[in-house]
């Protein structure tokens, strides 16, 4: 590949049998159905804060991003599964139910249901795991800023036996496979080089701008942050812990910025650990996946006047 690197901007995420492309407020979603054509929906998503002079602000503006990205990943999740679901699932009793007191909304309030379940659990997992498995230091280590870097070490633990752990499944494994195609068709692009599937093989599937990425550095940042909260009250430490979740949000969302736009020694020492846990999170696709993403790529960019104007 060329050793000259332009971020072009789009980002994406990997879907059950496909892959979301972003690009300002295009967004396009190519996934590949049971019969092996390949689905493609093209919508814009303004944002929760769109037109707000937050979204400029640094360091702020990452809250709002970060929120965006969940609300589109979530829809985008829900889309492709739509194209793999049972049609001819029986109805429980709950979705009668449900049917029944909230006529066509039932769905959206499942789905919402399910959000706030995953996030009721990632705060248990991630935020009071760490916390309570710290704590039995406590009777044995009275320096706050160390039990804050146990508990922070505990959470990057987790975090990594988390990542390991959901490998082993199957449909995981193939997620990680559309993620690597995903990453691969943007290097091809940035790194000057038409997308075709055989450009695409040869670029690297790990992406400095990565999801992946971010959430490493969230955790790293998270544990520096939580060394310098000195408050005796337990219940008070939890109350903070949720409340800088928007704070290292906006500092993680203005590094991994900083990453996708520079390439200089400093960068690539910091960018280095998420890259090399992308090593986990992405696998090289087989070329059919490629062609799922190169048409989501081709939904919201239009690559080859952007090679022409920066190549």
């Amino acid at each position: 590949m060329k050793k000259k690197m332009c971020n072009s901007g789009i980002g994406g995420q990997a879907v059950l049998e496909g892959v979301m492309m972003k690009n300002k407020e295009s967004c396009a979603i190519a996934v590949r159905k049971s019969d092996g054509q390949i689905d493609l929906e093209i919508s814009e998503y303004h944002g929760v804060m769109h037109g707000s002079v937050l979204t400029k602000i640094p360091f702020i503006r990452g809250v709002f991003n970060f929120a965006d990205s969940f609300i589109l990943g979530m829809r985008a999740i829900n889309h492709s599964a739509d194209f793999y679901a049972e049609t001819e699932e029986k109805e429980t009793g709950f979705d009668r139910f449900m049917n029944k007191v909230f006529g066509e909304k039932a769905e959206k309030i499942e789905s919402g249901f399910t959000v706030l379940i995953s996030v009721i659990m990632a705060l248990g997992l991630f935020i009071f795991l760490p916390y309570y498995l710290s704590t039995i230091f406590s009777k044995y280590i009275m320096n706050s800023s160390l039990l804050a870097l146990i508990e922070g070490l505990v959470r990057l633990v987790i975090f990594l036996i988390y990542i390991v752990a959901i490998t082993l499944l199957k449909d995981i494994r193939r997620l990680y496979m559309y993620h690597g195609a995903e990453h691969k068709c943007i290097n091809c692009i940035e790194h000057g080089h038409e997308l075709t599937v055989e450009n695409v093989k040869k670029a690297s599937r790990l992406h400095k701008r990565c999801g992946t990425s971010f959430l490493l550095f969230v955790m790293v940042i998270s544990i520096i942050l939580f060394m310098f909260i000195k408050v005796d009250n337990p219940a008070l430490r939890i109350v903070l812990r949720l409340a800088l979740i928007p704070v290292i949000a906006g500092i993680s969302y203005e590094v991994i910025k900083l990453a996708g736009r520079c390439d200089n020694i400093i960068v690539n020492i910091l960018s280095a650990p998420g890259l090399a846990l992308q090593l986990l999170t992405t696998k090289e696709p087989d070329d059919d996946m490629i062609e799922v993403a190169i048409r989501s790529v081709e939904g919201v960019f239009d690559w080859k006047a952007w090679l022409e104007e920066n190549y």
